[in-house]
């Protein structure tokens, strides 16, 4: 009986350098470099001339989830070459009609202040990577990571949750109406 092996292979775009450390996958581009840690022991992911390989480890029985872990490992690096060479943005609308807010960026840290009349500032760490900038009542969330910038505006958005309140009356907060990749 012939076992069945999944492999696939990616093209690495011109102007990026691509390099596999054990498990760990390095890209350097125009915009940065992005480092990520693979740990499937079951995958193996090499450099082939100008080709990203990613194929499951010889003499083992080849299972379902082996597969899912190709592909989602290919989306990843795909993933991490559009972000070396373009970047990754998202937009968020600041909706205030209760209470004027004071949204700023203060060093490390994304602060909103007088949200619903509160008295105590809601806060925030942003990610390293990421780069948050407030311009009128727009917050544009930039970096070359596609899920750390997704996250940022994701807690950003959390960040003005509204509990206990009738939410078609108290439409107050930060919303995203661009995700990253869109």
């Amino acid at each position: 009986m012939e076992k069945k092996t999944h492999s696939t292979t990616i093209q690495i775009p011109s102007g990026i350098n691509f390099e596999v450390d054990k498990n760990t996958v390095i890209i350097k581009g125009s915009k940065g470099e992005l480092k990520r840690s693979f740990l499937n022991p079951r995958i193996i992911i090499s450099k082939v001339n100008n080709l990203v390989s990613i194929k499951c480890e010889e003499n083992i029985k080849f299972s379902q989830s082996d597969k899912m872990y190709i592909n989602t490992y290919r989306a990843h690096i795909i993933n991490m070459f559009n972000g070396v060479s373009n970047g990754y943005s998202a937009k968020l609308k600041i909706c205030a009609g209760h209470f004027p807010m004071n949204v700023s960026v203060d060093g490390t840290n994304f602060v909103i202040k007088n949200f619903l009349g509160e008295k105590v500032p809601r806060k925030i760490s942003i990610l390293n990577s990421v780069k948050v900038q407030v311009q009128g009542d727009e917050i544009l969330v930039n970096g070359i990571d596609k899920e750390a910038v997704g996250q940022t505006a994701a807690k950003i958005e959390q960040l003005t949750r509204i509990t206990n309140k009738d939410r078609r009356i108290f439409q107050d907060g930060c919303y995203i109406i661009q995700k990253p990749g869109d």
